[in-house]
């Protein structure tokens, strides 16, 4: 029976030749994961179940990376418990603040998630590690506190919808601008609860930075999971960093998707999603003279090293619009110390950015950057609902590191040629 790349990994966890689309199977669990939000509640379904250890000290991680540094008692609460429990359990894998970076971006770059395996977390982003070629899927608390527990959890079998992108990339055009054409194109709830398969020759020529991008937004689709078909280019990012063996897996040729879509993206422009929706979206051109207040760059879904190269490349010799703050957040410690090795750090101070230890904070109008009333925000992160960054009265725009950098230069929503000539 030809299978796609989904089904093949979900089929090889259950222990069965084959799955269907709609099939609800117990799957075995190569890694799972929680932050500081929500381990609490993952900890307490743990505890509901009777166990007294998890199934596996090397395959749980636990991340406090969404309020730290603590910016307030209950966050330090939260924090403090899951620093308890990380203890009791004897994790190796509890990464404590100076050694903490976003999760999304820390874990693939630890080697703790690999191709071909299923990834549990608790957060909806854990579609990032699609990238490499695994099946891995946001959960709830409940689900993922059981998994700690037993190391299985319950999936439904995903269609397979299927994306090929064709063409050549314009400059300053990248992972970013595709996925955010992309949920333009089917709509935010246009791959609700299928497994978005990316391919093409667009997707063969993109680094990994570019790809966990892409991957990282499926949700914002409605997808369980975004997920790329390994190639020499993740081989060769999974060879230095796997703490374990990766297997490869491929979709059949004669594989069944629900859909099968193909663009050639060769006239594709810069693209900004527009308040309040991932997908409502625009090239940047169409956007004349937007001003902005506030410019942030990084997250999990543009905070490695490339995304931070690029914004450097438009900072370097210039300044950052009077009018604007500009903050930026290396997505972990060793995207932090190569930016710094880079000179990319100096760049930014220079500027006039102010650069921040590795944090999801103003993504989810947490701490660290929030937007007061009637102030609008052009964000290298992944949603823009009502009130995400914080008042509800605020804006936030969605674009690459490119069109942020030369936003924050211009003062307004600016295409990159404006800045670099």
């Amino acid at each position: 029976m030809p299978l796609t790349i989904s089904e093949k990994i979900l089929a090889s966890h259950a222990a069965q030749d084959s799955v269907t689309p709609g099939e609800i199977i117990q799957v075995k669990v190569d890694f799972a994961f929680c932050n500081d939000i929500t381990t609490q509640l993952a900890m307490d379904f743990f505890k509901a179940t009777g166990a007294t250890k998890v199934f596996d000290p090397e395959r749980i991680s636990l991340i406090p990376d969404h309020f730290v540094p603590n910016k307030d008692v209950q966050s330090a609460e939260q924090v403090k418990k899951m620093r308890e429990f990380a203890h009791e359990n004897k994790l190796p894998y509890y990464f404590e603040l100076g050694k903490m970076g976003i999760e999304h971006v820390l874990l693939p770059e630890q080697g703790l998630v690999l191709p071909g395996e299923v990834v549990i977390g608790a957060d909806s982003h854990t579609c990032t590690y699609g990238a490499l070629g695994s099946f891995a899927t946001g959960v709830g608390s409940s689900d993922l506190g059981a998994a700690m527990a037993t190391g299985y959890v319950w999936l439904k079998v995903p269609e397979s919808m299927r994306i090929e992108y064709t063409g050549k990339l314009k400059p300053w055009v990248g992972g970013k601008d595709l996925i955010l054409y992309t949920i333009s194109q089917i709509g935010v709830d246009g791959a609700t609860y299928k497994a978005l398969e990316f391919t093409g020759e667009v997707i063969g020529s993109l680094d990994m930075d570019d790809r966990f991008t892409i991957s990282n937004m499926a949700v914002e689709a409605g997808a369980k999971v975004g997920i790329i078909p390994p190639d020499d280019i993740t081989k060769s990012y999974v060879k230095e960093r796997a703490k374990r063996n990766p297997t490869y897996y491929y979709s059949d040729q004669d594989a069944k998707y629900q859909a099968n879509i193909t663009w050639d993206i060769s006239n594709l422009e810069p693209q900004v999603a527009c308040p309040h929706s991932p997908g409502n979206v625009y090239p940047v051109g169409d956007l004349h003279h937007i001003r902005v207040d506030q410019v942030v760059i990084g997250s999990c879904t543009n905070g490695r090293i490339n995304d931070l190269r690029i914004a450097a490349k438009i900072l370097k010799n210039h300044k950052v619009a009077d009018s604007v703050r500009c903050i930026i957040f290396p997505g972990s410690p060793d995207v932090y110390s190569q930016a710094l090795r880079e000179g990319l750090i100096e760049i930014f101070m220079d500027a006039g950015v102010a650069v921040s230890t590795p944090t999801c904070g103003p993504c989810l109008g947490g701490h660290m950057g929030i937007l007061a009333s009637g102030e609008r925000a052009i964000s290298t992160t992944n949603r823009n609902f009502i009130g995400r960054m914080g008042h509800k009265d605020s804006e936030v725009y969605l674009s690459s590191p490119a069109v942020a950098a030369a936003s924050a230069v211009k003062g307004y929503i600016a295409h990159p040629e404006y800045v670099i000539k």
